[in-house]
Order: C-alpha cells, then structure tokens, then sequence
C-alpha cells in the first residue's frame, strides 16, 4: 500500500504469510470473545469460525512459489463468502466489520478478483486441526467413550459405538434401524428419518396400474448445520438425475473442512455421501427407472429422537394400514389370487410365473432370505427385471454398510406359521376368557 492511500493496513503484511495469518487470527479472536455474555452471539456470528479456516488453509502457503498469488487469491474469495453467509447474524460485530475491510484491502493489494474459485479441489483438502478432532465423531465418541471405559474399568473394545442401518428398495421394502423387515405401499412423500442432524424424505409412486405397489422416484436428504463442522447441505436425487454435488453445486460442507462429501461411483447411477462429523455414510443408487437408498449411522445419533418429531420410517417402521406385508410374509400371485395389494390383471405373454421369478432372482441372490423374496414378488408384481438388480443392489448395500454380518440375512415366516400364530394366539384368548367367565 502506497504512502498515504486509504486503506485497512496490517502491520507485518510484508513478511511472511503465516506470520500474518498469525496476527490475523489474534485480531480476530481478541474481538470475537471479549466476554461469556457473547457466547450465544458467537454461536450464531460465526466470524471466528470463518477466519479460523482462511488461517488453517493458508497457513501452509509458501510466498515464493509460483503458485502462491493464485492460492491465495481463492482462500480471500472463499473468506469473503464464508462472512457474507454469516454478515446478518454478525450485524455490530467488531470482528466482523474488522474482517471485512481487511479482506477488501487484502484483495487490492494483492490483484485478486472477486469472481473466480472460491474452494480448493477436495484432494488438495487441508484439515483444521483446531476442529478436525470434535469434527470426526469416531475421534469424539471414542474419547468420550473410553474416558468412560476406563472410569469403571470395561475395555475401550466393549465400549466402541454401535451403528444401525436403514434401507430402501424396491416396492419398497423397507429395513428399519431395529432390522425389522416391511413392506409398504406410502405413495407420496414419506419421512424416513428426521433428526437433529438430518433429514431424509422419499417420494413413493406407483409402479402398475391396479397395484397399491410403489417405488421410490425421489430421495431428499437435508444435512443440518452443525457447529463448525458443516453448513446446511442438500442433497436431492431424482430418477435420471442423480447428480454428485448438493443443490448448490458444491461437494463438500463447508469448503474447508472434509467432513462432509459426495462420492460419484458410476456416472448417473451410483453416488455416496460421507458425514464423518456424525459417522454417517449414504449410498444412493439408480437401478432402473427406480431409486434405492442404503445408511449407516451410530445408534445413539440415529435413536436419539423426540414424539414431537412425527413419524419416522427409518425409526418407527411402516404404518400398519400402509403395509402390504402379513407379518413379515409377502403374498405371492401363485397362492394369492385375490389378494388386494397385487395386480388384478390378467398375466401378459411373457410375464413371470412363480417359478420362472424364483428362477430368474436366484441368478443373482442364492440365499433365500427377505431379499431374495423381495425380488421374487416384485418381479411377480411388476414384470419388470429391473427389480431383480435392484434386491441384488440393496444386499450388496447392506454388507457393505450393516455393521453386523450374523444379522444381514433374515428369513420371512411362512404363511403356514403365521396362520398357527394367529390360531394359538386365539385359543389362548379363548381359554382366558373361560376362566374369567368360570370364576367370576
């Protein structure tokens, strides 16, 4: 900066970078907590937080590269978006005012222009060391974790967190975070989880005309903002757009930090998105002209719910006028004519029989477990083979994300034993009544 131009000036800004990130963040951090009574001002001002990740990212920078102005120039761009997403809450707030003529001199000094990049590609990621260790909750629940461990004296081993799966395909079947196994018809938008962290909702419409059977055309999941962690991602798919970037055209969280990011593993049809601040991971698939979704998550996070947030399906399982399933048992057109939920249709040249559906699933799926006649009756139910890759799609989902494999196979009841449940159940209500009725 020439003699006597305007200007907010910092000393040092001849030296090296990191020395003036240095004196950059103390600044900053002076104004930011100047007392306990702000704190609820700094939770929602996050200035500190904006700085705080310009520093890590640049700290790193070398002056006399090549590449250094560049660099530099996108982390400015970056630190000027990040405090005009924070400016309304930081109305009045010296440290933010302070950062904004910075940035603004800092930009003219160095020739940078404001429309350009404004995030390093995600393999060029630097973590914040100051956040990386609350941000990855393996780290945070471990801690926390053995501290407890050790307090009573049970092995870190057997203090590990639990994690729980919820999946969705098909017709759809739906496998809850208990592992219950359902099928349901929920046309329309449907919650599958609503929590603190996030939220993931379904669009459900029906696949053949006659049947109450629906498959899942829309997939929305809303990452929450999480301390400085994340801001509020979303990520929306679609059948025949499945994009790999959230709605905003990012693919991380916040820019900085990779502790929530999209993962594309085949064009269009494949996509998986990480939350390592909540140990969350989500596949998203397009088999078809249909979507599946498959999620992993600790327990205590994906449990940790409230009455007053609604219905769940993820959580609480299918509503029992919405499933199409008779306690586990799903009615195939070969014993089940006149069933309500099936296709009342008369059968096309080339449709599947019983046998020739059995046939065609067990190419793919060799145990006959809930996935195996998942796909046989969704074959029987829609003709369509696409429904065959689709169960094969959601084993392959479930081993690799269901944290325990004794648990990934479950075997529907027979009707046969469903029908003897129902007769004993009401001959023990029988005789109970008699002896009431007798010694009263």
């Amino acid at each position: 900066m020439g003699m006597g131009e305007p200007g907010f000036y910092y000393p040092g800004a001849e030296r090296p970078a990191t020395a003036f990130f240095t004196f950059l963040l103390l600044f900053i951090s002076t104004f930011a907590n100047t007392g306990h009574c702000q704190q609820l001002q700094q939770y929602q001002c996050r200035i500190q937080k904006c700085t705080t990740d310009f520093v890590a990212i640049t700290s790193h920078l070398n002056a006399a590269l090549n590449a250094f102005a560049s660099e530099f120039c996108i982390a400015l761009r970056a630190y000027a978006l990040c405090t005009g997403r924070t400016a309304k809450a930081c109305r009045g707030n010296l440290a933010f005012h302070s950062a904004m003529l910075g940035i603004s001199d800092l930009m003219s000094q160095r020739n940078c222009s404001r429309e350009g990049p404004t995030s390093i590609a995600a393999h060029d990621l630097v973590p914040v060391s100051h956040n990386m260790g609350f941000c990855d909750y393996d780290n945070r629940a471990g801690a926390t974790r053995g501290q407890r461990a050790a307090a009573v004296g049970i092995e870190l081993q057997a203090a590990r967190q639990r994690y729980v799966f919820c999946g969705l395909f098909g017709d759809p079947h739906l496998r809850t975070f208990r592992d219950h196994f359902q099928t349901c018809k929920v046309e329309g938008a449907w919650p599958l989880i609503d929590n603190d962290y996030l939220s993931v909702q379904v669009t459900n419409v029906p696949v053949v005309q006659g049947s109450s059977a629906t498959a899942t055309n829309k997939i929305t999941i809303i990452f929450k903002t999480y301390h400085d962690c994340t801001d509020q991602k979303v990520y929306q798919a679609m059948t025949d757009d499945l994009p790999a970037a959230f709605i905003d055209g990012t693919t991380v969280g916040n820019g900085w930090m990779k502790t929530l990011w999209i993962v594309e593993k085949a064009n269009g049809k494949h996509v998986e998105v990480h939350a390592k601040y909540i140990g969350m991971t989500v596949i998203v698939r397009q088999v078809g002209r249909y979507l599946t979704f498959a999620l992993r998550m600790p327990e205590e996070l994906a449990l940790n719910e409230n009455d007053s947030q609604g219905l769940q399906l993820c959580a609480r399982g299918c509503p029992t006028n919405e499933r199409i399933d008779e306690g586990g048992h799903l009615p195939l057109l070969a014993n089940s004519q006149n069933h309500p939920h099936l296709p009342q249709v008369q059968l096309k040249k080339g449709a599947y029989t019983l046998e020739s559906a059995t046939a065609k699933c067990h190419e793919k799926i060799q145990v006959k477990d809930v996935y195996f006649h998942s796909c046989v009756f969704d074959l029987l139910t829609t003709g369509d083979v696409n429904f065959t890759a689709a169960a094969y799609s959601a084993l392959q989902d479930l081993e690799t994300l269901h944290p325990k494999r004794e648990l990934w196979h479950i075997f529907p009841r027979s009707s046969s034993v469903a029908q003897n449940n129902s007769v004993l159940f009401n001959i023990y209500v029988g005789l109970f009544s008699f002896v009431v009725i007798v010694f009263l």
